[in-house]
């Protein structure tokens, strides 16, 4: 098992020449694959992909850290039903959106897609809070790494809440980038949505708590 002083002393070794994107961890250096582990850097809301031995120098949750590791926990709450007045004080123009803690910012932000990319909202606090109040379920996200994704009922289609690690949420945000066409996203984007609701739902129920 590598010591926290071996991990330090990589982190301050001097650094090989450039190699691509995704082969070597982006603190240490050391040759990792597919797949990996992040971290987030808190400040600038950025992930990066690090070996096993630096992702295990920033899971304590309790410390104040400039890094946290992104956990692996996925959940579902299929008996939370936000309904539509909730959602309308949230000001969030469509139906799907995922809403994290910024510790940096010291309150809870949302995101959802749109003909622009990502757009980020601050959440009116006093209906966020209604929310949580209303269903405290949800209120289980760990700050900067965990997102709560909530997607909508729309034309006999149920809606759904789910909990991911961040990465996972940032993956979908930069697909939906990329696949979004028109107004309405066009056909390949809500494709790619029914698709990665069902497969986030799927882990999250052979998953669980972890």
């Amino acid at each position: 098992m590598t010591s926290p002083f071996g991990v330090l002393r990589r982190l301050t070794a001097p650094r090989p020449a450039p190699v691509p994107a995704g082969e070597r961890c982006e603190m240490c250096a050391e040759t990792i694959g597919e797949p990996h582990q992040h971290v987030v850097n808190v400040e600038g809301r950025q992930l990066m992909c690090v070996c096993r031995a630096c992702y295990l120098l920033f899971t304590d949750r309790e410390a104040e850290l400039r890094y946290r590791a992104v956990p692996d926990r996925y959940l579902a709450f299929p008996d939370v039903v936000i309904d539509q007045a909730e959602w309308d004080a949230l000001e969030i123009p469509v139906g799907l959106a995922f809403f994290f803690r910024n510790s940096a910012l010291g309150h809870t932000v949302a995101f959802y897609p749109g003909p622009a990319g990502a757009t980020e909202s601050e959440l009116p606090l006093p209906r966020w809070r209604e929310i949580l109040t209303n269903h405290p379920q949800l209120d289980v996200a760990a700050e900067d790494v965990e997102a709560l994704l909530i997607r909508m009922p729309h034309r006999g289609r149920p809606g759904a809440c789910l909990l991911l690690p961040i990465d996972a949420c940032y993956e979908f945000v930069g697909r939906m980038r990329l696949l979004w066409h028109g107004f309405d996203g066009g056909q390949e984007a809500h494709h790619y949505i029914e698709e990665f609701f069902a497969t986030m739902s799927a882990r999250a129920r052979t998953e669980g708590v972890r």
